[in-house]
């Protein structure tokens, strides 16, 4: 009887472990897809591959210009800000080239070298700016990311999607799926073991 118990019992368990395994791993493969369509697109189109040093040679703030309304947002989307230019020497080139804060702000705004979060203060929007703008003019050489292969002539200041982070995307469910997997072998060899143990 109770061998019969604690037969029971251990097929619960393995049934169980082994739901996990089948879980961690369809857990996962969906994180696989979900990172596939949405950072691996904005990774490979992005063309500021190369890394290499800029110089600032001038940072003004121009007269305040509206936030372009991106393709899907609202119309509250749209608010006026101070516009920050920042025009740097590049020293893999020694061209004089326009900085952006990412890709994005590229995409937002091409005039600006930086569009800032939609604050309700005015105010604190134009400090941010002119905090941002001081950075520069203090901290004059900084590395930056530009196209080698020319197509784009500016630079950008920090990509959204460097590889670091990409590789770190894809760590979490490479875990999973390790685990996953582990758990489901680790059952299998378990009831191989029962099953040859029987049989002897």
């Amino acid at each position: 009887m109770l061998g019969k118990k604690l037969v029971t019992a251990q097929k619960r368990g393995e049934t169980r472990a082994l739901c996990l395994g089948l879980g961690m791993v369809t857990c996962s493969m969906m994180m696989y897809f979900f990172i596939g369509i949405t950072i691996v697109p904005f990774y490979t189109k992005s063309v500021w591959t190369t890394e290499s040093v800029c110089k600032v040679l001038k940072a003004s703030i121009k007269d305040k210009v509206l936030c372009p309304n991106s393709e899907g947002s609202e119309d509250e989307d749209i608010f006026p800000y101070p516009c920050l230019q920042v025009w740097v020497n590049l020293t893999a080139s020694g061209q004089e080239v326009m900085l952006y804060q990412t890709e994005d702000t590229l995409d937002r705004n091409p005039k600006c070298s930086y569009v800032p979060v939609k604050l309700e203060n005015s105010k604190e929007v134009k400090t941010q700016i002119e905090t941002i703008a001081s950075n520069f003019r203090k901290y004059q050489t900084f590395p930056c990311y530009y196209d080698p292969g020319g197509t784009q002539t500016n630079v950008i200041l920090s990509r959204l999607y460097p590889p670091k982070g990409l590789l770190f995307a894809f760590l979490w469910p490479t875990l999973m799926f390790t685990g996953g997997c582990l758990i489901i072998v680790l059952v299998k060899i378990s009831q191989y073991v029962s099953v040859l143990s029987a049989w002897q």
